[in-house]
């Protein structure tokens, strides 16, 4: 924290600022409470950034990653009947789901 603590303390005004631009509706209540754990999570970033980070490399991750591709081969499908053998209920060659828009009628007919 800064040698004055009352000089750049957060204030609830700022929560209610940061609220407002994430576009978030606060009642006092939370404000009053989000004010301290704020000001906390501040105060903790504030002393990662006193770590001596020289010779350090930016990184997105902490190990190296890499994307394992392989070829796109085209290989045959699956028998239709594999692919339905477990499906709870089937209609001809194709799964059946429950409706979830719509009305409670038939969608396919």
């Amino acid at each position: 924290m800064p040698e004055n603590p009352d000089k750049d303390r957060l204030s609830v005004e700022d929560v209610r600022h940061v609220a407002r631009l994430a576009r978030l509706a606060l009642d006092e209540e939370r404000l009053a409470k989000f004010t301290p754990q704020l000001e906390s999570i501040l105060e903790y970033v504030a002393k990662i950034r006193e770590a001596d980070v020289t010779g350090v490399p930016p990184m997105a991750h902490a190990l190296p990653l890499a994307n394992v591709l392989r070829e796109d081969v085209v290989e045959a499908s699956l028998p239709i009947e594999q692919v339905l053998q477990n499906a709870p209920e089937t209609d001809g060659r194709f799964f059946k789901v429950p409706k979830i828009l719509g009305g409670d009628e038939d969608s396919a007919g």
